[in-house]
């Protein structure tokens, strides 16, 4: 793919069939023009985190990152992911809510990027263990642009995810 940029996006589900719509997501990520799928980490599973912080009665999330190569805008990028969380039924009624599906573009290559609808890299990636751990198992050697290693980044933080059973089936690389 030429002149694509390597980007990073989080997937989240905690309503429904969790493992199919994160499946559903991935197959629908591969269909996105200038979107190459280069890998899939392993899923896991964390407490739902709201305005307040931590929701234990809330329904728990399925967590996995993907690595992308994009040859577009990171705004077109997010306009894409967007319709895919509206297709699998994301409602945006409560900040940081249940969901059926949420993408967060997490770094794209070294773009820093601040503006109303877009924050590059992601705001509260070096603070989310469900972001870390994952983007850790797919590449041992990541760095947050700005904030350093994953590695450091996730040894400083308490950990409470857990490694998910299983893998999405669907797509290319995985």
């Amino acid at each position: 793919m030429t002149d694509a940029t390597p980007a990073l996006l989080a997937l989240g589900s905690n309503l429904g069939d969790r493992m199919a719509t994160l499946t559903a997501a991935i197959d629908a990520l591969e269909q996105v023009p200038g979107l190459e799928l280069t890998g899939v980490s392993p899923v896991y599973e964390s407490a739902a985190v709201k305005v307040g912080g931590v929701d234990d009665e809330a329904p728990r999330y399925l967590n996995l990152v993907v690595g992308i190569r994009y040859t577009g805008h990171p705004h077109t990028l997010l306009d894409a992911v967007n319709a895919i969380e509206n297709d699998h039924g994301r409602v945006r009624v409560e900040r940081w809510g249940d969901r059926t599906l949420d993408i967060d573009i997490i770094v794209f290559g070294t773009a820093s990027l601040h503006d109303e609808r877009l924050t590059i890299p992601h705001q509260r990636a070096a603070e989310r263990d469900f972001v870390l751990a994952p983007w850790l198992d797919l590449d041992p050697a990541a760095v947050l642009p700005g904030r350093g290693p994953v590695r450091a980044l996730l040894g400083a933080i308490n950990t409470t995810v857990q490694r998910y059973p299983a893998l999405p089936s669907a797509g290319g690389n995985r």
